[in-house]
């Protein structure tokens, strides 16, 4: 069997990153059968990563398939501000409200609208974060601890403090991936938030 390798993110794995978000859209499990436009996710929650913080965006490959990323910024504040006048304009065109699709695809479009931003006490401890996904040909090997080391690496090296991250508290799997590495829980606003200081 191939052994994975991690390395940067190209522009060429745009596609791969938006694909590996919506299979793993639905709470780590493929969302794809609850929309009309498999994109949204990725609009969402990857490919602001490729544009505008590639050297913090990491992906799993094996035989040539990219099958896991991690993405992420060290600065949480100064990406969510960049995302308000270069990103979401762009994506709200794109998705006009109230918008068309499934359910999903409305939520998702008024989030596209409505884009999070992240609370000042949590960015002032915690300033980096991170999106993580992984595929189950790369899943149960050890591939996510060494994604999450590498990307941990790059922030420790950008002069990081700390990183956060949020997770569905259906999501099961993740939940106990981010207890056995060792990051703290806090229930917070009907999710949880996982944080690591260094």
């Amino acid at each position: 069997m191939s052994t994975p390798v991690i390395r940067s993110a190209v522009e060429a794995d745009r596609d791969a990153l938006y694909d590996i978000c919506v299979r793993t859209g639905d709470s780590g499990s493929d969302a794809r059968h609850l929309l009309t436009d498999h994109r949204l996710h990725g609009h969402l929650w990857a490919g602001q990563y490729l544009t505008f913080a590639p050297e913090f965006a990491l992906v799993a490959e094996l035989d040539g398939a990219v099958l896991g990323y991690v993405l992420g910024a060290p600065d949480t504040a100064a990406f969510e501000a960049t995302l308000l006048t270069d990103w979401w304009p762009a994506r709200q065109a794109e998705y006009p409200l109230p918008g068309t699709g499934s359910p999903l695809d409305l939520e998702l479009i008024r989030r596209l609208h409505r884009p999070d931003r992240t609370a000042d006490a949590v960015v002032a401890k915690y300033p980096s974060h991170l999106h993580i996904n992984l595929l189950p040909p790369v899943q149960g090997i050890g591939m996510g601890r060494a994604l999450m080391d590498a990307f941990f690496s790059r922030l420790r090296n950008a002069g990081s403090a700390g990183v956060h991250l949020g997770v569905s508290p259906h999501n099961a799997h993740a939940l106990g991936f981010y207890e056995h590495l060792g990051l703290r829980r806090h229930d917070h606003l009907g999710g949880v938030l996982f944080t690591q200081r260094w």
